[in-house]
This record gives structure tokens, C-alpha cells and sequence, in this order.
């Protein structure tokens, strides 16, 4: 085959591209249960079907569409903000002990998560920073961390990492989803368990709100200087660690942290951040980045990777499942509450904070209510899960078996 030919799509079109995958995701969502079942996004249903489009076009006119993604990294940064400004501290202490405790079973996780993923790696004798891609970094870490890393570790030196990450990540959206159910039904049998009945309807996670409050013109731009704020102090800070470490940092994770300690500043000061136009801010920039996302993976570039990427989903998923049941069930309890905050952990391992709490909703539907859980789990997604992955990441990074990115 000759060297295809690439056609550039500029930024302006790359968004007008994203707004049409998120609405052909809907569209696809609404008409397919299986979509709906598995809570896919509707951005990663859109998105992968544009990247199937465009592989299609590369295989039949050897033509390469190159999205240009300046807006996509933009995004990524307004929406890290988003987590870090949502993480107060005082709303972190309502957990309690059970929330220490998970936590402490989450950094156990994501190590033995990075290490299953290297293990794998170094078996098909590929270099082991290919296993923290297949490990934290796609599969607890998501869509987001999964780029950042991905094209950091391409531009070091290893060709496909950016599509590897994004892979797994999407494969963990399912697995995820899929697994959840089977663990709770195995623990709730197994030892005869079960909750309220009578109150199964939905728990809300402590983020969210009972009533609905109206995004305003103020709130907006309220918000939007409080993210300007987070993204430039983070830049800065990012700067400044760069020329003092040889390993860089994702920009995303300084703009988080910077977040974080703008809002308990502010918290402090009895300032309130509008939260309704935050967590809009949020929704629209998760939405479009995972779409720019998406429809941009180079399907092709996978290549022969078929077989690798479905043993590291096997094995993700078998640790996942055995964590679950022998570490976290045991550790919270071996209760109801137990049994529904595994399946939620499942979800938050492999997937994301909407896929555990999706499962753990399936559960309660079912089996009784949980408040427990659904004060935890969705506390441990939203702030303690991005914070310990990417100090492990960058622990993994700093020993000698990564000295030599590319291998």
C-alpha cells in the first residue's frame, strides 16, 4: 500500500464533528438496549462509531482523517478542574471510617491493577510501560487519563500507546458494567444477604441534589473565571515542577490540584462556587472530549493487537472479580452493605464512578437499599481515585524498570 493521504480537519470543524457524534450516540443509545444495559456513554458509541467510519475510509481510499485536537486538550483540563473544585474536604469526613477503609483497598487495587498490567506486557515481550496503559491508567483512571498518558508515553517513544490506552479504557466501560451484577448476586446467595426492600428506590451519591437549581448567566461566569483560575495556576505550576524533574506531569493532574485547593480555600472563607454551572461545565466538557476522543482513535494502528488486548481484558477482569470478593467484601464487612459496595467497586475498577454506581443501582433494584454504598463508593470515584492512581503512576515511572520508555 501506497503512504495514505492525509486530510486535516482544522479545530472549528473538529468541534462541529464532536456535537454530531454526541447526538448520533444518542440516537444510537436510545435505539439499542445493549448500549443502554451496559451504560456506554453516549459519546463513546458516537465516537467509536466515527473512528469505525473513518478506518473504513482509510482501508478503502488510503486516506488518513486527522482531527486537529487543540480544542480536545482544552477540555481536558476545564473538566480535571470540574473534579478537583468538587473535592471539600468537610464533605470527604462524612464517609467516615468505612471511607478510610476503602480507600486504603483502592491504593491496594490500582497497585496490584499496574502490576497485572506489566506482568502481561513483559510476557508478549513488549515494553512494560505498555502494562501501566493496560493497567490504572486505562481501566481505574478512564478516557481522561488514558489520553494524557497515552500520547505522553507516544511522544517518548511508544508507537500505539494513545490507541492501546483508549482500548482499554472503552473495554473497561463494559467489562465493568458487566461484572458488577454476577459479583453482588454470588455474595448476597453465598452468605444470604440482603437489604430494605421497601427502600430500594435510587440513593443519591453525596454530589448530588435533591432538587433542581438554575444554571444562571452570574454562576456561569463565576465559574468559568474560577476554571480560568485552575488552569493557569496549573500551567504554572506544571512549569515550575518541569524544570526542576526530569518526569513531567499531565497538565490536567496540577490544574485538579490546584482545584482542590481553591475550593477549600474558598470553602473556608464560607464562599460558595455555583455548583449547578460547575457540574454543567463539567458534563459539556466530558462529553465533547470523550467524543473528540473517540472518533479520532486510529483503529488501524492496533494492528495485530487483537489477541494481547483481549488477554489483558481477561486478566483485568479475573482480578477485578477476585478483589472484589476476597479483599473489599471481607474488608467492609461481609454484610449487605458489603455485598453492594463490591459490585460498586467492580464498576469504579474497571470503568468509572457512573458504572458503579450503575451497578450498585441494579442491586439495590433488587435486592434492598444501601445508603451505605452509595455514600462511599461515589466519594472514592470523585476524589480519592484520580489523586492515589496518578501518585502510583508516577511511583511505577520512577523505578528503574521504566528508565528506558520505549523499551
Amino acid at each position: 500500500m501506497f503512504d495514505p493521504i492525509t486530510v486535516h480537519v482544522n479545530a472549528t470543524w473538529t468541534i462541529i464533528v464532536a456535537v454530531v457524534v454526541l447526538y448520533t450516540g444518542r440516537f444510537l443509545t436510545r435505539r439499542i438496549s445493549l448500549l443502554r444495559n451496559f451504560n456506554i456513554p453516549e459519546a463513546v458509541s458516537g465516537g467509536l462509531l466515527c473512528s469505525i467510519v473513518t478506518a473504513i475510509i482509510f482501508f478503502t481510499t488510503n486516506r488518513q482523517i486527522e482531527f486537529d485536537l487543540t480544542p480536545r486538550d482544552s477540555l481536558l483540563l476545564v473538566f480535571f478542574s470540574t473534579i478537583g473544585l468538587s473535592a471539600k474536604i468537610r464533605t470527604l469526613l462524612d464517609g467516615g471510617k468505612a471511607l478510610a477503609i476503602l480507600v486504603i483497598c483502592s491504593i491496594g487495587f490500582l497497585i496490584l491493577q499496574d502490576i497485572a498490567g506489566v506482568a502481561v506486557a513483559i510476557s508478549f515481550g513488549a515494553p512494560p510501560a505498555y502494562g501501566l496503559l493496560a493497567g490504572s491508567i486505562a481501566f481505574a483512571g478512564g478516557h481522561g487519563s488514558a489520553i494524557s498518558y497515552g500520547q505522553l508515553a507516544a511522544d517518548q517513544g511508544l508507537p500505539g500507546a494513545l490507541e492501546l490506552g483508549l482500548a482499554c479504557a472503552t473495554l473497561g466501560l463494559i467489562a465493568g458494567g458487566v461484572i458488577g451484577g454476577p459479583i453482588a448476586r454470588r455474595l448476597t446467595s453465598k452468605h444470604n444477604l440482603s437489604g430494605e426492600v421497601k427502600k430500594q428506590s435510587f440513593l443519591p451519591g453525596p454530589e448530588e441534589t435533591n432538587g433542581t437549581v438554575p444554571v444562571t448567566l452570574n454562576g456561569m461566569l463565576d465559574s468559568i473565571l474560577v476554571l480560568a483560575i485552575c488552569i493557569a495556576a496549573g500551567a504554572a505550576v506544571n512549569e515550575w515542577y518541569s524544570q526542576r524533574s526530569e518526569m513531567p506531569l499531565p497538565g490536567f493532574l496540577t490544574a485538579m490540584f490546584v482545584g482542590i485547593v481553591l475550593t477549600n480555600s474558598l470553602d473556608f472563607f464560607k464562599i460558595e462556587i455555583h455548583k449547578p454551572s460547575i457540574s454543567l461545565c463539567s458534563d459539556i466538557s466530558l462529553q465533547l472530549f470523550l467524543a473528540m476522543s473517540l472518533m479520532s482513535l486510529q483503529l488501524w494502528s492496533l494492528g495485530g493487537a487483537f489477541g494481547p488486548l483481549m488477554m489483558i481484558v481477561f486478566v483485568q477482569i479475573v482480578v477485578m472479580a477476585l478483589f472484589a470478593m476476597y479483599v473489599v467484601f471481607p474488608a467492609m464487612g461481609r454484610d449487605y452493605d458489603a455485598a453492594v459496595i463490591a459490585a460498586g467497586f467492580s464498576g469504579l475498577g474497571l470503568g468509572a464512578t457512573p458504572v458503579g454506581i450503575a451497578n450498585m443501582h441494579a442491586v439495590t433494584e433488587k435486592f434492598g437499599a444501601s445508603q451505605k454504598a452509595f455514600l462511599i463508593v461515589p466519594l472514592v470515584g470523585a476524589f480519592f481515585l484520580d489523586i492515589a492512581n496518578a501518585a502510583i503512576i508516577q511511583a511505577f515511572l520512577a523505578t528503574p524498570l521504566f528508565n528506558n520508555v520505549g523499551g
